[in-house]
């Protein structure tokens, strides 16, 4: 899986001719925001955690950190990121691009709460030098996000 899929993917959403490629790396949440101009909480990241044997992919903020006691109240389990080996067996994706878009259907998306602060974000688009603006209607529909969590530590709005 890559940027490759995700665009194809998109297409659904008439949505892959938005997908922007840079010539820079946008790896990192300070990487993607230079990229794009753009400050760093803007930034979608898609964090990746095993609750147990299930795999749970979470967009949040680019200036959020995941609070263990709301993850654990939200998912009745420790807060426990993928490994290198988990992420690409479960999303076929690798740090630096992971997203939320085209992923297999035993991965459950949630989307943070701490998203809600802005009328656009920007995810990554399963490469390290991608991503594409969305609305939050729109990164809901197109990441068919199983819903809203707040399992994130109080940010600055």
């Amino acid at each position: 899986m890559g940027i490759d899929h995700v665009r194809e993917y998109l297409k659904q959403f008439g949505a892959d001719g938005r997908v922007m490629e840079f010539t820079v790396s946008s790896a990192t949440v300070e990487l993607a925001a230079q990229a794009l101009n753009c400050q760093p909480c803007r930034i979608a990241k898609t964090l990746s955690f095993m609750a147990g044997d299930k795999p749970i992919l979470i967009v949040a903020a680019g200036d959020c950190r995941i609070d263990n006691r709301k993850f654990k109240d939200t998912f009745a389990v420790k807060a426990k990121m993928m490994s290198a080996e988990e992420l690409d067996r479960f999303t076929g994706l690798q740090f630096g691009g992971v997203c939320p878009f085209g992923i297999p259907e035993n991965v459950d998306i949630y989307l943070d709460e701490s998203l809600r602060r802005f009328e656009t974000v920007y995810p990554a688009c399963g490469s390290s030098n991608s991503a594409i603006e969305l609305t939050l209607p729109e990164l809901e529909q197109f990441s068919r996000a199983k819903g809203w969590v707040n399992v994130g530590k109080d940010v600055e709005n």
